[in-house]
């Protein structure tokens, strides 16, 4: 079909009218332009999340000022307005980020230069310019969100403009939009087996696909490898996934799931840091033994992007781990690393003994940097721990410690007061109020003024099980800090001062521990309907199934790396060579089936298919045509109906050129113009 010249630029001025009163009168050069201006914006509208104000602002006036054009019929504006107004928009840009080059600023230029085309229009050649670069536009989707949400506003998306292609090609009568969205849909699903094919067959690369070496290293929300007052309560706030698990074998107990990460042992009086010790491949640190009681316990870890290089592992997990396309690294306190920041997801699968013991002697000087203080910080905490000293016994002095926070009017929170240069001692003596890290810090503070060698452990505990999919899901929200004390021939002994305080944050969650505090988002909306009726709610039920849609799309499409392409083409390959006999037979039927179909198809006068369907669309609406009716009797028929005018002419013309294709002298020369006006007529009936 020729394509009809739509609406590319201006029209002659119209006389102001009410926009409700152009609307109803729309003409379809009108239409297709706003289709097309919709179209741009379900684009657009994913992008305003994350670029600058301005950007949209601009965006979503340059399109608004586009449909104004094109419903009070105006003239597009010259290009004396349009240049300096694009040269203005480039200029903000790079105030806004510095720089034109990479994602965020590539992004938002594409984004303006989008709505400005919308309005400089001159032929239809810029028609399909604006949908191309609507399709491009569209895939910087995937820089900011890889989830199935995005991917599913996208195929609405991509219908969408699809059907503004479509429309462009109709000439004469255009049908229904809802017919032309069904043609897109049909479009899209034909196109749909195709790229499933790619994505499955065509070689993987190692590294995320959807990302910018520059972009991929901006930071993330997650356990650092420094502690101060309010680093991990403000991790509480948040509902973000930090890695999933799935266990092989039985689950342990909710208060032994410690997930280990970072230790840290320097302190200048604020913060506490890593101490910098070596790293090395696997195996345990000398003087050290570890004596293991119980089956081991395997699993399977999913760790979102952090950014950074240590990995949480289940203590105590062995240390031989084994990553494909990752280096990985142990240090004497038993953190795993891998030697490049993690940019994308991770798995990896490890087996842990949650009942161990890390027995062993260390020398003065291997423990010393354990009892290190910063000089002149918190004199009433030094004068606590010289009474704990006095005891003379480590173990004494760790329950001693415990008691004070279990009987004196110490408080758990996620809002604690600030804190001044002696924070340990305004902590302990005077606001007693705060979260893991207060009392992991003023903990191992005490036991190293003690003289007994402590540090402080940060990671994970607990989860939450998700009973659709069996994963246990470890949030940020889960983010803890513990200690550890060296007790001689014990060995390096775990402790958490949280559990004198709030036992419910280890044996339950963080929601059963601080119930007063506000929820955050539908993640923390269920937990409180779950806190007030003790059972599931329709909230949690829905938010476990959100989160199982979501760990899927996870687990199979954005993490389908070259080692799980190569291991499920092996075994496809492995089920085809066992059925290849009986695969073959299938093909060849299909191909056969195929084959008579398309003779068929052939073989079909077009006259007698319009025909065929012009009588099914009769009988749809009560009309059906008798066994001996003919053309004519059968338009008799139907123009004494009621039916609107405009169908029955266009029914009439319909039967009439029917009657001289089928009855009439046939005309070689002519007969294919005339089967597409038959089509047309036929389109025009319904």
């Amino acid at each position: 079909m020729k394509p009809a010249p739509p609406d590319i630029g201006a029209l002659p001025p119209a006389t102001p009218t009410p926009v409700l009163g152009l609307v109803a009168r729309m003409t379809r050069d009108k239409a297709d332009t706003l289709l097309l201006l919709l179209a741009a914006l379900m684009v657009l509208l994913p992008h305003f999340a994350h670029l600058p104000l301005w950007t949209s602002v601009t965006a979503t006036l340059t399109l608004a000022w586009r449909a104004a054009i094109t419903l009070l019929g105006r003239r597009l504006p010259p290009l004396w307005i349009l240049l300096p107004v694009s040269v203005l928009a480039m200029g903000g840009v790079y105030l806004s980020f510095r720089t034109l080059l990479g994602r965020d600023p590539g992004v938002a230029m594409l984004a303006l230069l989008l709505a400005f085309k919308l309005l400089e229009m001159q032929a239809r050649r810029d028609l399909y310019v604006v949908v191309f670069l609507c399709f491009f536009l569209l895939l910087t989707d995937f820089f900011y969100s890889q989830s199935i949400f995005t991917a599913l506003t996208m195929m609405a998306t991509i219908v969408m403009l699809l059907t503004a292609l479509v429309t462009f090609q109709y000439t004469g009568i255009v049908p229904p939009l809802k017919q032309r969205l069904l043609m897109a849909a049909r479009i899209f699903l034909v196109a749909a087996p195709l790229g499933l094919l790619l994505f499955v067959a065509f070689p993987r690369i190692q590294g995320p696909l959807w990302g910018l070496p520059g972009d991929a290293r901006s930071g993330r929300t997650g356990i650092s490898d420094t502690m101060a007052p309010g680093s991990l309560s403000s991790l509480a706030a948040s509902d973000d996934i930090a890695f999933r698990v799935r266990f092989f074998d039985p689950r342990p107990r909710q208060n032994q799931l410690y997930w280990r990460g970072v230790v840290l042992g320097n302190y200048d009086g604020r913060t506490w840091t890593r101490s910098g010790r070596p790293l090395y491949r696997g195996g345990l640190p000398a003087g050290l033994s570890i004596h293991l009681r119980g089956p081991g316990i395997r699993h399977e870890i999913t760790m979102e992007p952090s950014g950074k290089r240590f990995l949480f592992t289940l203590e105590f997990t062995e240390p031989d781990l084994s990553i494909p396309g990752q280096r990985l690294r142990s240090s004497d306190e038993l953190e795993s690393y891998v030697l490049e920041p993690l940019h994308e997801r991770l798995r990896y699968r490890a087996k842990a003994y949650p009942d161990f013991s890390l027995k062993g002697e260390a020398s003065p000087a291997r423990t010393a940097q354990w009892r290190q203080l910063p000089p002149g910080f918190n004199p009433r905490a030094l004068e606590l721990a010289a009474s704990l000293r006095a005891l003379n016994d480590p173990q004494g002095a760790v329950r001693a410690v415990l008691r004070k926070f279990r009987s004196e009017p110490y408080r758990y929170t996620l809002t604690p007061p600030a804190l001044g240069r002696d924070a340990v001692d305004e902590f302990l003596f005077a606001s007693r109020a705060g979260f893991c890290e207060h009392y992991a810090s003023a903990f191992v503070y005490l036991m190293r003024a003690a003289g007994i060698p402590a540090r402080v452990v940060t990671g994970y505990q607990g989860g939450e099980l998700n009973p659709v999919d069996g994963y246990l899901l470890v949030r940020q929200s889960d983010a803890h800090a513990w200690a550890e004390v060296w007790l001689g021939e014990q060995g390096w002994q775990r402790v958490d001062p949280t559990a004198a305080v709030a036992p419910q944050r280890v044996e339950q969650s963080l929601a059963r521990a601080i119930p007063a505090e506000p929820p955050f988002g539908l993640e923390g909306l269920a937990g409180l309907v779950d806190l007030q009726n003790d059972r599931e709610s329709w909230l949690s039920w829905l938010r476990f199934n959100a989160n199982a849609i979501n760990n899927s799309w996870n687990q199979w499409v954005l993490d389908y790396n070259p080692e799980r392409q190569r291991n499920f083409l092996a075994e496809l390959n492995f089920a085809l060579g066992n059925w290849r006999s009986a695969l073959g037979l299938v093909l060849v039927a299909l191909l056969l089936f195929a084959a008579q179909r398309l003779r068929a198809g052939r073989g079909r006068d077009p006259v007698d298919t319009a025909y065929q369907a012009f009588c099914r669309q009769m009988a749809r609406r009560g009309l059906p045509r008798a066994a001996d009716e003919g053309p004519r009797s059968y338009a008799a028929r139907i123009l004494a109906a009621a039916l609107p005018e405009d169908k029955k002419a266009a029914m009439k013309e319909f039967l009439e050129l029917y009657g001289a294709l089928q009855y009439g002298v046939p005309d070689s020369g002519g007969r294919t113009h005339s089967v597409k006006r038959l089509n047309t007529l036929l389109m025009q009936s319904r």
